[in-house]
C-alpha cells in the first residue's frame, strides 16, 4: 500500500475521525500548535467515497472554537457522525474515505448575484425576515456552474427559503481547499 502525503489540516481531520469512529476517543488539539493551526477561521470538512460521491460535510461559517485545530477536529467528527443526510461512518469505510478541509475567509456582503463567481466564491443566503433561515454553499462544485444556480440551490436547499419574493441578504466568501 503506497502512502500519500496530505496537508496537515487533512491529516488532523483524518486522525480525529479515526480516533472517534474506531476507538470512541475524542482527539485533542496538539499542545504545541504550528502557527497555521493557531488562526481562527470557519472551516468545513468534506468526506467523499472513492468514486467521488459525498459521504458527509459539516462546517462552521465563522470560527466558534479557540483555534483552527479545534475547529477542524470538531467538524471532522461531525462530518463523519452527525451529517443528517448520511448514516455515521463505519470503521470499514475509514481506509477509503477521501477528506478535504476548506478554510473560509470572513463573509462579505454583496449587493447582487452578478458579483458572484461560483467557481471562486462560496455563497451564503440569509432571510432578511428570519435570520435563522441561512444557508451556505461551498464554491467550485461540479454541478453548480452559474451564479444563478448557486443562488437558487443555496436559497431553497440550504436556507429553506422557498418563497422567491422573500428578501434576502447575500454574502460571499473564499476558501482555501486542502486535500
Amino acid at each position: 500500500m503506497s502512502t500519500c502525503q496530505h496537508h496537515p489540516f487533512v491529516e488532523l481531520a483524518r486522525a480525529a475521525i479515526v480516533a472517534y469512529v474506531r476507538d470512541n476517543q475524542h482527539l485533542k488539539p496538539p499542545r504545541n500548535l504550528a502557527p497555521e493551526f493557531q488562526a481562527r477561521a470557519g472551516a468545513f470538512v468534506s468526506l467523499h467515497l472513492p468514486d467521488g460521491e459525498l459521504r458527509g460535510c459539516i462546517g462552521t461559517i465563522e470560527p466558534v472554537r479557540e483555534n483552527l485545530a479545534a475547529e477542524i477536529i470538531e467538524n471532522a467528527i461531525s462530518a463523519a457522525t452527525r451529517d443528517p443526510r448520511f448514516p455515521p461512518v463505519h470503521v470499514s469505510e475509514l481506509a477509503t474515505l477521501e477528506i478535504s478541509v476548506d478554510v473560509l475567509t470572513a463573509p462579505e456582503p454583496i449587493d447582487s448575484i452578478r458579483d458572484q463567481d461560483p467557481k471562486v466564491h462560496g455563497l451564503i443566503v440569509e432571510s432578511k425576515k428570519n435570520p435563522h433561515k441561512r444557508g451556505l454553499l461551498l464554491p467550485d462544485l461540479a454541478e453548480i456552474d452559474t451564479a444563478e444556480k448557486q443562488l437558487d440551490y443555496t436559497r431553497v436547499h440550504k436556507a429553506n427559503i422557498t418563497n422567491p419574493n422573500e428578501p434576502v441578504q447575500l454574502y460571499r466568501f473564499s476558501v482555501t481547499r486542502y486535500h
